[in-house]
């Protein structure tokens, strides 16, 4: 395959990752924001959250100067001029789909062509009249709507292992942020051992929804969510869908698939990454500190990126 239909179904797979999850990070944050503060605020710094978390926030100030929650909405979700907005990953996703339609099924392009016309009206419309939950709502059954036509129509060949790769660098990628970013939120409130802890209990509640990970919580845990149990499942946990192991154990078994030996670094590094985790404890991790293990790993994670664009992205 050659290198540029390799980056643009990988890119493809990940800018439609990355606007499902953008819409997850802003259905929590929205929801959250409409909560009593306790003394925090105004809900602002709750919306703001997703604006750090891509780093964007600088743009947004520089823009429009100061925190409003209307424009903020806006600015994350359906600004044309802010390439990390939901509108601009789904525009990118079509633009990537519509270089390779040689290399997907009917089913995948029209999928992400009528979201992509559908974006458009409702960018066109706006978030007031669409409404913010019913947006992320459409936003993530449009991406599960294009993973299970590219699931149940696709060959399993080196097409469907480059989107593949791009769905999970990218999951991994969030999986990370979204917990480093709502633990450093928490502060004191994330290691409360009181179950009268509102505070601790909603915004873990909602880290988990915004991951489609709480049931499984509740099945495999009792009790209120805690720091120990909540990084054990998203971090360690294989059976939980987007958890960093199961994400690791998806590149890992992508890359070893894929034919040559020019992808050895990224398959040596994916496969050290999943041994990593394989054989780490949660115990371990909170020793070294929650914060600086996520902020090591999601430079390990961009490596991988890195290795994969290197070893079969590139234009050789």
């Amino acid at each position: 395959m050659l290198s540029r239909t390799a980056s643009d179904l990988y890119w493809m797979s990940r800018y439609l990752e990355r606007a499902e999850n953008l819409a997850r990070m802003l259905d929590v944050s929205y929801s959250l924001s409409l909560m009593p503060q306790d003394g925090r605020g105004d809900g602002l710094d709750e919306l703001a959250l997703p604006l750090l978390i891509t780093g964007t926030l600088d743009d947004y100030l520089t823009r429009h100067g100061q925190m409003h929650a209307e424009r903020m909405l806006h600015f994350f979700a359906l600004d044309a001029e802010n390439p990390a907005s939901i509108y601009c990953c789904l525009q990118g996703a079509r633009a990537n789909a519509h270089a390779v339609r040689g290399r997907i099924t009917a089913d995948m392009w029209e999928n992400i062509n009528a979201t992509w016309l559908e974006m458009r009206g409702i960018a066109a419309e706006g978030l007031g009249r669409y409404g913010i939950s019913r947006f992320c709502e459409w936003v993530k059954e449009r991406s599960h709507l294009f993973r299970g036509a590219t699931f149940g129509t696709i060959m399993r060949g080196e097409s469907y292992r480059f989107i593949r790769l791009g769905t999970f660098i990218e999951r991994a990628d969030n999986t990370l942020r979204l917990l480093d970013a709502r633990y450093e939120m928490l502060g004191d409130a994330a290691d409360e051992v009181s179950d009268t802890s509102a505070r601790g209990y909603y915004e873990w509640s909602a880290l988990l929804r915004a991951l489609s990970s709480f049931e499984a919580f509740t099945e495999i845990y009792r009790g209120s969510p805690r720091t120990h149990k909540i990084a054990e499942l998203l971090l360690l946990r294989p059976e939980v869908p987007r958890s960093l192991r199961a994400c690791m154990e998806e590149l890992n078994l992508m890359l070893a698939g894929l034919p040559g030996d020019n992808g050895r670094p990224a398959q040596r590094l994916a496969a050290e990454l999943d041994a990593r985790l394989r054989y780490t404890s949660i115990d371990e991790v909170l020793d070294e500190g929650l914060h600086t293990w996520l902020t090591d790993f999601i430079l390990l994670v961009r490596q991988l990126g890195s290795a994969i664009h290197t070893s079969y992205l590139e234009a050789v």
